[in-house]
């Protein structure tokens, strides 16, 4: 497969202002832009938009990288930031249409006025990568973009941690670990599920990848604590969650769901226990099951094992022997015996 060419347009005024405000007075530094590009393709042009009056130094550091320097003549306030907003928007879509050969776009900023770019770039079947500050990013930009990379996760970039005086200092909270570790897994195997059964085929570690970006584009394995994508998968896989096997090519195995593992058959049979339970009250339908479920364990989810519905999950059980699922037409509902 061929490398991806990439084309960098930063809004430089929003990211410098946005880590100096929001990461402690740090000066932006765009070397850890370029490490994080290198390992996604090829750089063939990057320009930077802003009245370089306002960032001296700057310029220095920009320089060293190789970035073109874009002069936005001197203006007061609104209409500064509109001429430059309007120059990158300019050059970008001019790139998209005489450089057939640019397949990304990174654009570097946090402002949703460049989300109609963004979703212009991409009807040209271009691929955008999205660069901000967290607390200086709208909400808006991040999901119209392939993938969104937030600053302060970089690598190389550390933010000043300011400390926080008595009155300041914020409220404790609950250790969220184990329910963020639950939502990951919960978060891989539905879109593996997902995948799987709407390929047919094996699903590749790259596919899966691509499709947790589609969902969303602000995912990133650094996020709970791993170095690579495939070394999130490694632990998943040590501990029964995934299954990895060889691919077509190295670093990029296969993954799938196991065949009954141990999380999958306890759920079974606490669907199977809470059956039994509600069969000496008589018939039990369908609905109303999983609530039941929920009674007794709180954070039961079917997706969590890949099944797109709970209909999906017992009939799952019912092929593996745990309990008996028939269709009653006269209810319009599903009864569930215990075996």
């Amino acid at each position: 497969m061929d490398e991806e060419r990439i084309a960098v347009f930063l809004d430089y005024e929003n990211l410098a202002i946005g880590a100096r405000e929001s990461l402690g007075g740090m000066q932006f530094d765009f070397g850890p832009i370029a490490d994080a590009l290198a390992e996604r393709g090829r750089v063939i042009l990057r320009r930077a938009y802003a009245d370089w009056s306002m960032f001296d130094e700057d310029r220095r550091m920009l320089t060293r990288h190789h970035v073109e320097l874009i002069e936005i003549p001197q203006r007061m306030g609104a209409s500064r930031k509109n001429a430059a907003d309007i120059k990158l928007v300019v050059d970008a879509i001019e790139q998209a249409y005489e450089r057939a050969y640019v397949t990304t776009f990174v654009i570097c900023t946090g402002d949703s006025d460049f989300t109609p770019l963004v979703y212009k770039l991409r009807e040209l079947n271009k691929r955008v990568i999205g660069v901000g500050v967290r607390a200086s990013t709208s909400k808006l930009l991040p999901p119209a973009c392939d993938e969104f990379l937030f600053y302060e996760n970089l690598e190389g970039v550390e933010p000043r941690v300011v400390e926080p005086t008595p009155a300041e200092e914020p409220p404790e909270q609950a250790d969220d670990g184990a329910e963020g570790a639950e939502s990951l897994e919960t978060l891989i195997i539905r879109t593996l599920g997902g995948l799987q059964r709407s390929s047919g085929d094996n699903v590749l570690a790259s596919s899966l990848k691509r499709a947790l970006l589609r969902k969303d584009s602000t995912f990133s394995e650094a996020d709970y604590g791993y170095r690579g994508f495939g070394e999130l998968l490694s632990d998943l896989a040590s501990r029964g969650v995934v299954e990895l096997s060889e691919g077509p090519a190295k670093g990029d195995p296969v993954v799938s769901i196991p065949e009954g593992s141990k999380a999958e058959t306890e759920a079974f049979q606490l669907l199977a226990e809470v059956v039994g339970d509600l069969a000496r009250s008589g018939k039990q339908h369908l609905s109303g099951l999983k609530n039941e479920i929920r009674k007794r364990q709180s954070d039961f989810t079917e997706k969590k094992f890949g099944y797109s519905s709970f209909l999906q999950f017992c009939r799952a059980a019912d092929r593996r022997g745990f309990i008996q699922l028939e269709f009653d037409p006269d209810a319009g509902d599903y009864v569930v015996r215990a075996i």
